[in-house]
């Protein structure tokens, strides 16, 4: 195979394989939803499901550190064939390990925290707009170590001011009932 040969090929890997990764990304930004293809290679590795090493991302990433840098050992620097494929080669692997990784740090980012409520049972708080009986309005309370806007509903026969010191008598079903406290 000649230099110029290779030097095609890598050209090609690389403009193709950008673009796809371009067109993924502006998938992803227009839609929320990220372009993966499904796999059985978890059937395969037993690792841990949030590091994917193997993704449409993961293979893009490499094919584009590959195209790119083979293309580059090539033009710019005129190295053997031999060498322009072993570094590009070793450019693609850092690249993919880099794009997993990056997708991995992402991930666990992610979390969805539960927040119990029943917790705030007995506690005490102040009414943030006035809550007529039996109605619905909103009070600030210490809620999971900061302080939080909630809505709760005035459990009293009588209505609660704005700014008035309230106390959670019972949550069911992530509603908090209010009453007034009196100091």
């Amino acid at each position: 195979m000649t230099a110029m040969n290779l030097c095609n090929i890598f050209l090609y890997t690389a403009i193709i394989s950008t673009a796809l990764f371009i067109i993924k990304m502006i998938i992803y930004s227009l839609t929320g939803a990220d372009v993966e293809v499904e796999s059985d290679f978890d059937a395969i590795t037993d690792t841990d499901i949030s590091f994917n090493f193997i993704s449409l991302q993961t293979i893009l990433a490499f094919l584009m550190g590959f195209g790119w840098s083979g293309y580059t050992m090539l033009i710019q620097y005129h190295s053997g064939g031999k060498l322009a494929i072993f570094i590009a080669f070793v450019i693609g692997l850092a690249f993919m390990y880099f794009s997993a990784y990056l997708m991995f740090c992402i991930k666990k980012l992610n979390k969805n925290v539960v927040y119990d409520y029943t917790t705030l049972t007995g506690n005490e708080g102040k009414a943030y707009t006035s809550i007529n009986p039996k109605q619905q309005g909103q009070i600030e309370i210490n809620f999971n170590g900061k302080l939080s806007i909630l809505d709760a509903v005035n459990a009293d026969d009588e209505k609660i001011e704005a700014f008035e010191a309230v106390k959670v008598i019972k949550v069911e079903n992530k509603i908090i009932y209010v009453t007034k406290h009196l100091k």
